[in-house]
């Protein structure tokens, strides 16, 4: 399968309208898809992975092949319960903690939150493109996130070490994301990462070009009432390297309250009688309008067609 590809140059140009339509198709057909030309500064991208990678050999590495999850691997034995990851968590938004962790030198806290400056902003624009494309206000997602103090933004920082045994445990389990958006950046040269489609496995390739990875959570698939859709998808363990992964999750708020959005719900809550009466005058018309009628119906006083 050929993964879909957004090119974000081409968002405002004259392929406007064919590549709000890819995006669409890739988040209603697929729940994940890869953007090039996304602006973001590629030098940062690099040093990002690099001081991750450095971090991980000086503080990491040695941790996790001394930990019960490397040491619980036992020949002929599968292990199901356990993820082969070394991985820790940064947040950035409502408040950051990044300089709560004693082990990451100022360079590292300061090219991580000018790289997550720049990765919020283009969250925002994707948020604000799958609302287009849903037919809502461009500022639906972002409001719907944003609780009392703006959408939550966080990153998981993790590599999945080089596994003896890869037969025997996931590098992370099968599962769908809790939130709204995730953008990826990850290793350019170990592969793993696998999403669910079509009733197989899809393996995403490592970063070329510095594209990002990007795939949509539980929460989209709420606000949009299922038309997008939250993959499941897993990481697959390696015996020939150590993936990186740098995922940063653009979620809601903890007290945003989420539900479909209101545009995209079919009326509900009406007798047959009640329809068939709007039927009998718009039986040969489009049928948007009539359940347009049928859901101010449903919400406005009920005796007006009785």
């Amino acid at each position: 399968m050929e993964i879909p590809v957004i090119d974000f140059k081409k968002i405002e140009g004259e392929s406007r309208k064919e590549t709000l339509s890819l995006l669409h198709q890739a988040c209603e057909k697929w729940g994940f898809f890869m953007i090039e030309n996304h602006s973001i500064d590629v030098e940062l991208m690099v040093k990002v992975k690099a001081l991750v990678n450095q971090h991980y050999e000086q503080n990491m590495k040695g941790r996790f092949y001394n930990s019960d999850v490397a040491k619980s691997l036992v020949d002929k034995e599968i292990t199901r319960n356990i993820d082969w990851e070394s991985a820790f968590f940064i947040w950035h938004r409502p408040v950051s903690n990044i300089n709560q962790f004693a082990n990451l030198p100022m360079d590292f806290q300061k090219t991580m939150d000018e790289y997550i400056d720049q990765l919020i902003k283009l969250a925002e624009t994707l948020s604000e493109l799958m609302s287009e494309n849903l037919g809502l206000e461009k500022s639906f997602i972002k409001q719907a996130f944003s609780g009392s103090k703006g959408p939550s933004v966080g990153t998981k920082v993790a590599k999945y070490p080089r596994c003896p045994r890869p037969e025997q445990v996931r590098g992370l389990r099968e599962h769908t994301d809790a939130g709204g958006i995730i953008l990826l950046l990850q290793d350019d040269e170990v592969p793993g990462l696998e999403f669910f489609k079509d009733g197989e496995w899809v393996e995403i390739p490592p970063s070329k070009n510095n594209r990002i990875f990007v795939n949509t959570g539980d929460q989209l698939e709420v606000l949009s009432n299922g038309i997008y859709k939250s993959a499941l998808h897993r990481v697959m363990a390696d015996k020939n390297g150590s993936r990186l992964s740098i995922a940063t999750f653009y979620n809601p708020a903890g007290d945003a309250i989420i539900s479909p959005a209101s545009k995209l719900l079919h009326p509900g809550g009406f007798s047959f009688q009640e329809y068939l009466k709007i039927y009998a005058e718009t039986k040969f018309a489009d049928k948007a309008p009539r359940l347009e009628s049928m859901k101010k119906l449903t919400n406005g006083p009920r005796d007006l067609l009785m």
